[in-house]
């Protein structure tokens, strides 16, 4: 069974990535794990919690700057990479073909190997820098995913605007979920209006 990769930058938002990984695991998914070390110090801040205590069969934790790392060689194959969140130093550094840790290095080998790279870009606003990073990515065939919820659907908690952004990128993955209904055009818009 092929892995997923899913790395976790120094950037806000790492609420993404943990339910992200959550749903992967619970549905026996093998999970590589990335983070940088930026990226600790802001779980630690917005979710109070660390994933290197987490002992689950299914997640396996790569050091970001282990070059040693199997996840190092377009030899080792996966279903796909998302960074999430990805910061825009390390947005960059892809862009650029830039490799100072295990992260860039993963992303290029997935754009090189024509592997599924997710990227979910957590900044606002954006310069123009930004924009021309994510239009060669882009181009160079990465998913660019921001996390921008939508509000269509009429959400009622925090948890709701983390399902739709963690249920894009598991539909950008192939993956089936029921963390929201399917859209169905106008009747969802005008059941919601109901709801308000």
């Amino acid at each position: 069974m092929l892995p997923y990769i899913v790395a976790i930058s120094g950037a806000s938002g790492v609420i993404y990535a943990k339910y992200l990984i959550d749903f992967l695991i619970r549905n026996n998914s093998l999970v590589y794990l990335l983070i940088s070390k930026n990226a600790h110090k802001i779980i630690k801040e917005e979710l109070n919690f660390s994933f290197l205590n987490l002992k689950l069969k299914n997640l396996f934790y790569e050091d970001y700057l282990n070059w040693g790392s199997p996840l190092a060689s377009g030899s080792f194959k996966s279903k796909g990479m998302v960074i999430v969140p990805c910061s825009m130093s390390t947005l960059a550094c892809i862009s650029n073909g830039t490799s100072n840790n295990l992260i860039h290095r993963r992303a290029d080998i997935s754009l090189k190997e024509k592997e599924k790279l997710i990227l979910v870009p957590r900044e606002t606003p954006l310069n123009l820098i930004h924009l021309e990073n994510m239009l060669k990515l882009s181009k160079a065939g990465a998913e660019i995913l921001p996390a921008m919820p939508a509000f269509y659907r009429r959400p009622e908690t925090i948890q709701d605007l983390i399902n739709f952004i963690t249920g894009r990128i598991l539909e950008r993955l192939g993956i089936k979920h029921k963390l929201y209904p399917p859209y169905s055009g106008a009747k969802d818009v005008e059941k919601n209006r109901k709801k308000s």
